[in-house]
């Protein structure tokens, strides 16, 4: 059995002479790797032809599983790892310096420190379009070029609005207007200009009324040539912008296909910068995403106790921008937690492409328009939302100008002829009503006689009730009189009780205070005695002392 041993200075190739002592071991051959590109790579035709030559017939013995199953597959040679060989590596690793002649202790820590540090920048270098610092710089370059060229387009109108102050208002991009300021230099040379490749027709013919009848102030060739070259500087900053932009839209596609799908490009790339990398990005939560960029605000809201803010940098997206403001919440929501996912296979996934991303970006779409529909039908007049008009439709015909209801058709059948009446027929209508009438006159009357005896009835009634109603309230105003002399007897009685107590108390403190009263003026007679005989006392000492 041969043992594949791998060491910073290069491969070493052991026999084990008895397996069962792992003592006798000796090297069949030792490769030296030339540089640290062999070292990295870690195989070369001569490392091959080497394994070629004393592994036929051989077990070879390997560190890594995955080693040995890639050496079977090129090379066709039976490879083995398990405990025994571990261990086997163990103690090669521990005698090296003693198998290996030649090699001590002290060439061994160069060589693997070097080695580290090529391995490092191999792995550096291993995809440099996976390199995110570029994205940070260039996106951080397009924000300052921006806030130049702000500033020098307003330089420039305000340094050419002296001389033509009407331009201002013709011309409202910053672009178009220092073109047109080069091309025309002083206004009195626009009526001879073609504007054609710059402005429209009606912008033309307006920029042309306008220089005739301007108010603004002559200038010389010194200040409209200063004032070109400032024109040139917005040019070529403008150019160079937008050269930068393609740059960062090319590396976004590469880097993170995914979220640029979803955000786009310079949304994209403000989130990877203030993450400070893709990786960093990917290990944010979807909350965190939502609110990123708003750092500021999110804090103010916690220390007042407001609310929070709802969006961040993804605001700038175009599917929140898209959204109605009372939607723009729940879309940012989302879209945040779509892009946390993009941005966890970009930086951790294999694939390129950006399916996931547009699939995500469909599904956020169709959800937006559901939430624009289920606020279009609450405001459409209905509370509980559409409203139903399924039940009418059971008579719909098939066709698409059918109506929902059949139209009715006239029926002349229903009609009625009357014919023309004759003078026996009318005299005898005539005779009816007058008999029909003299029959409800007489109905009428006696309902009314009848009403009148009921009015009667009921009134003898009421004053037969009043009068019982008066014995019986006279009878309870007499009693009501016995007990209320009753109740003010009884709380006469114990108001005088209360008095004679109060008195037999009072009379009682007032024999308690007396003693203690004499008692106190007692003592203070004490102490004033005993005052003046001190003072006596001091005078006696002071006239003994002045006599002495």
């Amino acid at each position: 059995m041969l043992v594949l041993f791998e060491t910073p200075a290069g491969f070493a190739l052991f026999k084990v002479l008895d397996e069962g002592k792992l003592s006798k071991v000796e090297i069949g051959c030792f490769g030296v790797m030339n540089d640290f590109g062999s070292g990295i790579y870690g195989r070369s035709s001569r490392h091959q032809n080497q394994l070629d030559s004393h592994c036929d017939g051989e077990t070879l013995a390997v560190a890594d599983s995955k080693l040995g199953n890639a050496i079977k597959e090129k090379l066709k040679i039976d490879c083995l790892h398990n405990n025994a060989v571990m261990e086997l590596m163990r103690g090669v690793r521990s005698q090296l310096t003693e198998l290996i002649s030649g090699l001590g202790v002290q060439d061994l820590a160069p060589m693997s420190l070097g080695l580290s540090h090529s391995l490092s920048r191999f792995k550096l270098k291993f995809s440099p379009d996976k390199v995110d610092t570029m994205i940070i710089q260039a996106i951080g370059l397009l924000d300052d070029l921006d806030k130049e060229l702000n500033t020098y387009a307003m330089r420039v109108r305000e340094w050419y609005g002296w001389h033509f102050p009407e331009l201002a208002k013709i011309v409202q991009d910053n672009i178009q207007y220092a073109k047109v300021v080069k091309l025309m230099g002083n206004r009195v040379n626009a009526a001879h200009l073609d504007f054609s490749e710059v402005l429209s027709e009606e912008a033309e013919a307006e920029l042309k009324e306008a220089a005739v009848i301007s108010m603004g102030t002559e200038v010389n060739d010194l200040d409209l040539l200063n004032i070109k070259e400032l024109c040139d500087q917005v040019l070529a900053l403008s150019e160079y912008r937008a050269q930068l932009y393609d740059y960062l839209k090319s590396r976004m596609n590469t880097i993170a296909p995914n979220l640029t799908a979803l955000v786009g490009e310079l949304v994209g790339a403000r989130l990877i910068a203030h993450g400070g990398s893709l990786l960093n990005l990917a290990k944010q939560p979807g909350s965190t995403v939502q609110i990123l960029g708003a750092e500021k605000a999110l804090f103010r809201a916690l220390k007042t106790k407001h609310a929070t803010p709802k969006y961040g940098l993804i605001f700038h997206a175009s599917l929140v921008g898209q959204a109605a403001p009372k939607m723009k919440g729940k879309i940012s929501r989302s879209l945040a937690a779509k892009t946390a996912l993009a941005i966890r296979y970009d930086a951790l996934g294999d694939g390129q492409d950006n399916s996931m991303g547009l699939e995500n970006r469909a599904k956020l779409e169709a959800r937006l328009r559901v939430l624009e529909g289920r606020e279009l039908s609450k405001s459409a007049g209905s509370v509980k939302g559409k409203p139903k008009i399924e039940v009418y439709d059971k008579d719909r015909k098939k066709g698409a100008g059918a109506l929902i209801t059949a139209a009715k058709s006239y029926n002349p059948s229903s009609d009625l002829v009357l014919g023309r009446a004759t003078e026996q027929d009318i005299e005898m209508l005539t005779n009816g009503q007058e008999s029909v009438a003299s029959k409800k006159r007489k109905h009428e009357e006696e309902e009314a006689t009848e009403a009148q005896e009921r009015v009667d009835e009921d009134g003898e009634k009421k004053k037969k009730k009043k009068k019982k109603k008066k014995t019986e309230v006279e009878n309870g105003n007499a009693q009501d009189d016995d007990q209320v002399a009753e109740a003010k007897e009884v709380k006469e009685e114990e108001r005088e009780k209360k008095k004679k107590k109060k008195k037999a108390e009072a009379e009682e403190a007032e024999q308690i205070e007396e003693p203690s009263k004499k008692d106190e003026k007692k003592k203070k007679h004490a102490e004033e005695e005993e005052a003046q005989a001190g003072t006596e006392s001091k005078k006696k000492d002071k006239k003994k002392k002045r006599s002495e």
